[in-house]
C-alpha cells in the first residue's frame, strides 16, 4: 500500500456515509484504501489506453485503435464496480483527478510520439501490473475473510491477464506457425 494509500485510511468516514458492514473497521479500512489504489491504477491504465488509441498510426492502424478502444472501454467498466465496492463497504472513494494523482502506482505516458510495438509492450506489461496488485489486494480480502471482494478481484484479474495476452499476441511478428 502507498503512503498516500495508508494517510488515507487515516481520515474519517462521513457518519452519513459509512455504510454498515460484518467486517470489522480494521478490515473495512485496510479494504478500502487497497481498493481505492487499484481504482487510481485502473482511471490511470484507461486513460494511458485512451491515450493510446487516440494516438496511434502505422500500418496496423486500424486493429490497434480498435484494440485499444475496447480495452479502455473494459477498463473503465471496472472503475464503477471498484468505486461501488468501497461504498458497499462503508468508505469513500476518488474525488478528483487531483486524488487519483495521489494514489496511482502505475506510469503515465506523456510522450509526443510512441512507436506502436512499444504501445503494445507498455500496455501489456501495465496490465500484467495490475492483475499482481489485484492479487495482492485478493490476499489482503483473505485475511479479513471478505469474499465479496474477492469474488469482484477475481473476475478483474482474468481481464487483466485476458487484456495482456491479446497485446502479447497483437505484437507478435514473423510467419504464422500451425501445429
Amino acid at each position: 500500500m502507498t503512503k498516500a494509500a495508508k494517510r488515507e485510511v487515516h481520515r474519517k468516514e462521513p457518519p452519513q456515509l459509512k455504510t454498515p458492514t460484518a467486517l470489522g473497521e480494521s478490515a473495512r479500512e485496510d479494504i478500502t484504501a487497497a481498493v481505492n489504489a487499484l481504482l487510481a491504477d485502473s482511471f490511470a491504465l484507461y486513460m494511458k489506453t485512451k491515450n493510446f488509441h487516440w494516438h496511434v498510426s502505422g500500418p496496423h492502424f486500424r486493429d490497434y485503435h480498435l484494440l485499444f478502444d475496447e480495452q479502455a472501454g473494459e477498463i473503465l467498466e471496472t472503475t464503477d464496480e471498484l468505486a461501488e465496492r468501497v461504498r458497499k463497504l462503508g468508505g469513500t472513494t476518488l474525488r478528483s483527478i487531483g486524488h487519483i494523482a495521489k494514489l496511482q502506482r502505475s506510469s503515465d505516458n506523456d510522450a509526443d510520439f510512441v512507436d506502436p510495438q512499444d504501445m503494445l509492450a507498455e500496455l501489456r506489461e501495465d496490465n500484467l501490473e495490475l492483475a499482481e496488485r489485484l492479487r495482492e489486494t485478493h490476499e489482503l480480502c483473505d485475511e479479513h475473510r471478505d469474499l465479496g471482494t474477492n469474488n469482484l478481484l477475481e473476475e478483474l484479474i482474468d481481464q487483466a491477464e485476458e487484456r495482456a495476452w491479446f497485446l502479447f499476441e497483437a505484437s507478435r511478428e514473423g510467419p504464422v506457425i500451425r501445429h
